[in-house]
Parts: structure tokens; C-alpha cells; sequence
């Protein structure tokens, strides 16, 4: 790796590129005020001397911390890996740091958020669900550049990124009926989250097509002792569900651990279909078909727009996701 020159400083650059130390701030900071030819000039200089400006000198120049904040209230480590890494490679390239800030649903969750904001003075924030959703919260932010993810549209945000998790939803029943499955039974989420109404609803919606309504229902909290329980609940049933869609892997494992302690072959007696397409799907026996989400990808999105945001740059094109079910093998025909 090349190091930068000891000592490179700011008008080392300017010297060299022939501008002035103003010129290679504008450029280092993207001002349109900066012509092309000398903006590629300039650049040119810094790559050569590998100058990497402090954070300190930038934030005084621009008025900016370059810190973006995380909002979250998600427990599961499985989405919060993917979506912190896809955040901070985005906002890397950027110059810009994360902070993530863990939010309790109890109490004033606006509130939090927004002394979040004021104590860490990040330049804007990322909000997920399900706080993303929460009452007050983006009202709260008015004047702080802020973006969302959600399985909804939501009012108040800079921009949201809206995944169609209700369609995703439609796919995993189509799937199974095509399967044969009649006697289907769902492991919902938690009914508060918007997430856990829009996958039920589509599930729900694409069953009754087919003149079919679900045989059971239990609900979880997207965890897995949750899971467990309702798994407990679902497969005790008389006439025990042929296929169990799980509003998430996490509790998609639950139903095969419980499957597997009753003797139940997965795919033979029970086909398993789960939500998130997370690692967890391939570390299972059989591997889980599942709704992929790509979290990563989705994160990089809205990081992408916050700082596009912030920086003042023109951004009106709808933020996008494409769900898809990837199938591995705890899904197959029904056999009764």
C-alpha cells in the first residue's frame, strides 16, 4: 500500500498542482465552483502524493463533522451485520464515518433520536425499522438531513427506501401452492412492525387466490425463544401444517429445531420457507429457502442518498430493492 508523503500537507498540493489552497479545498470538498480541467488537475496531484486531508481541516472548512448517524432498534445480528457494512463502505468512500446509536422503543423514542443527533452532531442519519416508523420520529428530525428504510411508505424523510415486502410475501405462498401445500400455517412477526403486517397481508392475500386460508397462526417476535414456543404451537396442531412460512430465518431455525425434536423431516413431513435470506439460511441443515433481502446493498442505497443529501447534490430517483426466494432445501412437495 502506498503511504502518504511524511508531512504532505494541503499547500504541498496546491504548490505542485499550481492553484491556490482554496482551489484544492473546493476540490476536495466537490464544490461545482471548481472547472473541470482543474478539479482532474488537482486530483491528479493528490493521488500522487497519496495526500489524505485530517478529518479535522475538512470538518472546519466545510462546517461538517462527517459522522452519519445509525438509528436502529434491531436486535438480530444477521441484519445488523449486513447493514452496517453496507453503510460503512459507502460512507468510507465518502469520507464519512458511522455512528450507530441503539434505540429503546420504550419511553420517547423521538426524543432519543433526536438528543442522538444533537450530542454526536453527525451530519445526518440512516433511521431502519422499526423505528424508522415510530411516531414522531421524523418529524423530529426536520432540518437534519435523514433517510429510511421500511416495508412502507413513510412521510417526512429526505427519501425512503421501500422494499415490497408484501409481494415477497405473495411469491413464498404462490411457492408453495404450487408444491401442493393446502394445510399452510404462518409464524408472523411481531403485529406492531410494519414488516411483520405487510408480509402476512401478502401471504395471506396470494392464499386466498387460490381459495385457500391459512390452518394456523402463531406469533413470534422475530426471535428464536420466541420462535421456538410458536413452532411448539403450530406443530402440535391437528391437522399438524404440511408448510410453516416464518417471518424470518431466525425463527424459520426455531420451526426446524422444533421439527427435528419431534422426529419431523424437513422436506418430507414439514417444508420451511423463512424471510431475510441471511447467512443463517446456508449454516442450516436442510438449507433454508428464504426471501433474500440484500441488506448490504440496500444500506450502501440509502447511504449513497443521505450524503448525496447532505452535499447538496440533486437526487429525485426512487431508492429500489428486488426481493427474490432463493430456494435450498427445506422446501419440497407435499408427501400428505
Amino acid at each position: 500500500m502506498t503511504r502518504p508523503l511524511a508531512g504532505t500537507t494541503i499547500a504541498d498540493v496546491a504548490a505542485r498542482a499550481g492553484v491556490s489552497i482554496r482551489t484544492v479545498s473546493r476540490v476536495l470538498n466537490r464544490s461545482p465552483l471548481v472547472n473541470a480541467a482543474t478539479r482532474e488537475a488537482v486530483e491528479g496531484v493528490i493521488a500522487g502524493l497519496n495526500f489524505r486531508p485530517s478529518a479535522r481541516a475538512r470538518g472546519l472548512a466545510t462546517g461538517r463533522s462527517y459522522l452519519l448517524g445509525l438509528v436502529h432498534n434491531d436486535r438480530n445480528a444477521l441484519v445488523l451485520d449486513p447493514l452496517q457494512r453496507g453503510m460503512v463502505g459507502a460512507a468510507a468512500a465518502r469520507g464519512y464515518e458511522l455512528v450507530v446509536h441503539p434505540v429503546a422503543l420504550a419511553g420517547d423514542p423521538a426524543a432519543d433520536v433526536r438528543d442522538f443527533v444533537q450530542r454526536s452532531r453527525v451530519d445526518g442519519v440512516v433511521v431502519v425499522p422499526p423505528v424508522s416508523g415510530l411516531a414522531g420520529v421524523a418529524d423530529g428530525l426536520a432540518g437534519v438531513p435523514a433517510v429510511a428504510l421500511s416495508s412502507v411508505a413513510l412521510s417526512g424523510y429526505d427519501a425512503v427506501l421501500v422494499s415490497d415486502e408484501r409481494g415477497a410475501a405473495r411469491v413464498v405462498a404462490d411457492h408453495l401452492v404450487a408444491l401442493g401445500h393446502r394445510h399452510v400455517a404462518l409464524l408472523s412477526g411481531p403485529a406492531a412492525a410494519h414488516s411483520a403486517r405487510e408480509r402476512r397481508a401478502g401471504f395471506v392475500e396470494s392464499l386466498a387466490a387460490y381459495g385457500i386460508t391459512l390452518s394456523a397462526e402463531a406469533e413470534g417476535d422475530y426471535g428464536f425463544d420466541a420462535g421456538v414456543i410458536a413452532a411448539q404451537t403450530l406443530l402440535t396442531r391437528n391437522p399438524r401444517p404440511t408448510a410453516i412460512f416464518a417471518a424470518n430465518d431466525v425463527m424459520a431455525a426455531a420451526v426446524l429445531k422444533v421439527a427435528a425434536g419431534m422426529a419431523l423431516s424437513v422436506p418430507g413431513d414439514l417444508s420451511v420457507i423463512g424471510f431475510d435470506g441471511s447467512i443463517l439460511a446456508r449454516m442450516l441443515t436442510p438449507a433454508l429457502t428464504t426471501v433474500h433481502r440484500p441488506i448490504a446493498d440496500m444500506a450502501a442505497a440509502v447511504t449513497e442518498r443521505l450524503i448525496d443529501r447532505i452535499e447538496g447534490a440533486a437526487a429525485d430517483a426512487p431508492l429500489t430493492a428486488t426481493l427474490s426466494l432463493r430456494i435450498g432445501g427445506s422446501c419440497g412437495p407435499v408427501s400428505r
